[in-house]
């Protein structure tokens, strides 16, 4: 299946690893040129000589922190300098920490708020009006089940990331009309550095084995296991396509079944 994205400009923040460079990988494949974005330059270059070496296809490599409205719009101004648009933006962030409520300060909350909903707002004021402008454009958020069913010990995420849930219906509903397609997906347990450090601090918190504690979230995803970042690249490449040029505000879950609610 052709997914049109040939020479499309698409911005993926936080892709020096994980779940964000699985993106980048997937839409340099399908012949986008790709911009990528880490705070830090030296990891983020090497996944760019990487991405590159793996598809060919040209990418950006910008450090920029995505907390911070003057690098995203400094980041968004260097991939129109080069390549004069931008047509897919894919927003990503890392995941706050797991504690439970009564550790939660009141930093971390606006950590978390400032992580996960503002750089969806930044990049959203960077990339909406040229969007908007030429009459195309695909703005995905990434964020996790969390929304949908909330996970136990992460009230940072479940709380935060469902404003960006309530932010990209929104956005829908106002950019639809110029042909701007805004979605949600929505990442279950998947197999990268963010789920490690999760691994990590529930087994320490609560006393058991790291394997236990891999073994206590398997057995409530009917597939088995976990999944893998390429797995959920796939769909975001296709929501990000020609092809779904009828899906917008949505928000899908890739978690092998693990939530259970009907929407």
């Amino acid at each position: 299946m052709d997914l049109g994205l040939q020479d499309k400009v698409a911005v993926v923040a936080a892709a020096s690893q994980g779940l964000g460079r699985a993106v980048a990988t997937a839409l340099a494949a399908e012949g986008a040129r790709v911009a990528i974005c880490s705070r830090s330059q030296e990891r983020i270059d090497a996944a760019a000589a990487d991405i590159r070496q793996q598809t060919g296809a040209e990418v950006l490599a910008v450090e920029a922190d995505v907390t911070r409205e003057g690098d995203v719009e400094r980041f968004v101004g260097a991939v129109v300098k080069r390549w004069g648009t931008v047509h897919v933006c894919v927003v990503n962030a890392g995941g706050p920490p797991a504690k439970p409520f009564a550790e939660i300060t009141l930093e971390d909350w606006q950590n978390a708020v400032n992580l996960n909903l503002m750089s969806a707002v930044h990049f959203s004021r960077a990339v909406l009006p040229r969007m908007q402008a030429q009459k195309w454009g695909r703005l995905i958020f990434l964020t996790s089940v969390a929304v949908k069913q909330p996970i136990d010990g992460l009230l940072l995420s479940n709380a935060v990331r469902s404003g960006v849930t309530g932010l990209a219906k929104s956005l829908a509903n106002e950019y639809g009309r110029a042909n701007v397609l805004v979605n949600t997906v929505c990442p279950g347990y998947t197999r990268t550095e963010r789920l490690q450090e999760l691994i990590d601090a529930l087994s320490t918190r609560k006393g058991v084995s790291k394997k236990e504690v891999v073994q206590g979230w398997t057995a409530q995803i009917p597939l088995g296991r976990v999944g893998e970042p390429e797995e959920l690249a796939a769909l975001v490449a296709f929501l990000c396509s020609e092809r779904a040029s009828y899906i917008t505000g949505s928000s899908i879950a890739v978690d092998g079944g693990h939530v259970k609610s009907l929407l």
